[in-house]
């Protein structure tokens, strides 16, 4: 017998009564016990794969978070999903399977899920779109269900050799130091052998890329939203203490399963504010005004691009983490974590306390069992902030309808406004060629288009693009707007997501070469110096979306189906349009 009343969970379809015989010895052809059998199933869904450093320990931890399941007399039913890594795709065609891979994370899990009719999920992710693709199945599937990172790369160090340029040998390496390396040694200020010394140590082990790049900006918004254990995404992935809370994890969730609660009994209109004022005050990752629309919508709550970038606006930059600042994801960790970031945050009132959280506390309740101390220099003050508003700005304009968006994290207050003629290319391959061969001037709006969700396909990032520019010194020089996206890697002036996009004749496909853009960070405004019978003669005269090699397979179907970026680039319906709840079939 088990103390779980199976009458309500989705596994009795499987293990219950004399029709589900057969289904019963499939699971005993497994090695489970009767007893197992008729315990909730719980599936733990893991990234894993041999891709890269940020997957390759989750099934190391998905070990430990099956001991915690079982330990709360939960049946563990371990599963993987695939993930495409932004740090392997970068810079080619690759990267379009990036963000459409998020949509395909949380589609195999819930189907998975559905398939096996498992009670619960624990899932795990490693790299940028896992995680919002896990949190997004979860909250889909509406089940009782804990997230947990798999946690970040230890920082990489530079040979003290003349070799390589002064400014690498003093600081911590991430992933983005190689990609500046690349531009610098294109300009001819890196020797083949200084980069060659240089890619063998930037990333010296398991984990995901170590600054505010997506990944960690997604692990902080997983325990901002209350769908992680409180301080788990914080200790770097080859530590060992990241068992204890893969364990403390498998119990949470069958705690949950107790109680029933539920992801949607967490993921909340407040809490999602609750994450973004998290990825605002560590001037996280533009990706994030993309993936918190897109988990809201799977529980049907209006919180589009304008929501999140409101709450950037109002909500103080304060801590110091690369590539805006000068710390890294390990360093955020051993000044206390999330925890004492959401502290200071509560401190302002800045905060919603009542909202749930996976321990069964509110995350008030949390936050008032923190005892830490900020530190000052990873964590500074909130009433002495960094900036006082968010490292990310939204924008809007004649050249943005729908909306934008910028990293300002690190930049002074005079580097956010730039007035230029528009340096217009039509893919992000004809820009890095331009940059490469210096094809461009000091003072140029660099335009990259049809790189949109629907017109790239796939909504690439630009970090080749951008680290080039850095690395040629002029990443302070030029600006660079596209509908693409950008890197939580990139640096400078650099305007992402545009709406509507060129595929769907939004402005930024009727621009050309000379048009004056003012980008203005401060005011939120970005417009070209166009009138609206102007905008109206080149649309008039617009051909149509650019024609892609991509007429067939998942992309093909991928451009098909998905929406606005200021709605999460989603490609369902989402939550105001279903009919049932699948943990209530």
């Amino acid at each position: 017998m088990t103390k779980f009343d199976k009458a309500r969970l989705p596994s009795r379809h499987v293990t219950e009564g004399p029709a589900r015989a057969p289904h019963r010895s499939y699971l005993y052809a497994m090695g489970l016990s009767e007893t197992e059998i008729h315990q909730p199933l719980v599936g733990v869904a893991t990234c894993w794969n041999e891709a890269a450093p940020c997957n390759i320990s989750l099934n190391r931890q998905a070990q430990a978070v099956k001991m915690g399941v079982k330990a709360g007399e939960g049946t563990p039913r371990e599963f993987t999903t695939i993930t495409v890594t932004d740090g392997i795709a970068m810079g080619h065609e690759g990267m379009r399977s990036s963000l459409a891979s998020r949509e395909a994370i949380a589609d195999t899990v819930e189907l998975t899920m559905r398939g096996h009719c498992y009670d619960a999920i624990v899932g795990l992710a490693g790299c940028d779109k896992s995680l919002p693709g896990m949190m997004m199945a979860m909250v889909r599937l509406n089940v009782p269900s804990v997230f947990i990172y798999g946690g970040s790369i230890l920082p990489g160090k530079a040979p003290q050799v003349d070799e390589i340029p002064e400014d690498f040998r003093s600081r911590d390496l991430t992933v983005q130091d190689m990609f500046e390396a690349v531009g610098r040694h294109q300009n001819q200020a890196m020797s083949s052998a200084a980069l060659d010394m240089l890619e063998r140590v930037a990333c010296p082990s398991s984990g995901a890329c170590g600054g505010q790049f997506t990944a960690n900006t997604m692990a902080c918004v997983s325990e901002a939203i209350g769908l992680a254990l409180m301080n788990s995404s914080g200790m770097p992935a080859p530590y060992e203490s990241r068992d204890q809370y893969g364990e403390a994890s498998g119990q949470a969730v069958m705690a949950l399963v107790e109680r029933n609660i539920r992801a949607r009994d967490i993921v909340t209109k407040e809490s999602l504010i609750n994450a973004a004022r998290v990825v605002a005050c560590t001037g996280g990752s533009t990706n994030a005004g993309l993936h918190l629309p897109a988990i809201a919508h799977e529980a049907g709550i209006d919180f589009d691009l304008f929501d999140v970038c409101d709450i950037f606006r109002e909500t103080p930059y304060f801590v110091n983490l690369k590539p805006g600042g000068d710390y890294v994801a390990k360093d955020l960790f051993d000044a206390g974590g999330i925890p004492v970031v959401l502290k200071e945050l509560d401190r302002a009132g800045l905060i919603h306390r009542d909202c749930l959280t996976v321990s069964g506390l509110s995350i008030g309740e949390e936050i008032d069992r923190i005892t830490r101390k900020i530190d000052g220099k990873v964590i500074h003050a909130i009433d002495a902030p960094i900036t006082a508003t968010g490292g990310v700005v939204g924008l809007k304009g004649n050249l943005a309808p729908e909306g934008a968006i910028v990293k300002v994290a690190g930049m002074s207050p005079e580097q956010q406004v730039f007035t230029g003629p528009a340096r217009v290319f039509e893919c992000e391959e004809d820009a890095f060629e331009a940059v490469q061969q210096r094809a461009y001037a000091e003072g140029d709006v660099i335009v990259i288009r049809n790189e949109g969700p629907a017109g790239g396909p796939g909504m690439r990032e630009m970090l080749a693009t951008t680290a080039a520019l850095s690395g040629q010194g002029m990443g302070k020089k030029v600006a660079l707007i596209t509908d693409g996206r950008f890197s939580g890697a990139t640096r400078g002036f650099c305007v992402g997501h545009v709406g509507p996009e060129a595929a769907h004749c939004g402005p930024i496909a009727l621009l050309r070469d000379g048009d004056i853009i003012t980008i203005d960070a401060i005011s939120g405004t970005i417009d070209a110096d166009l009138s609206v019978a102007d905008l109206a003669d080149r649309k008039a005269a617009w051909t149509g979306p650019r024609e892609t090699i991509y007429a067939s397979g998942a992309l093909w179907k991928y451009a098909r189906q998905v929406g606005s970026t200021r709605l999460g680039a989603v490609t369902h319906p989402g939550g105001k349009a279903e009919k049932h709840v699948y943990a209530d079939l």
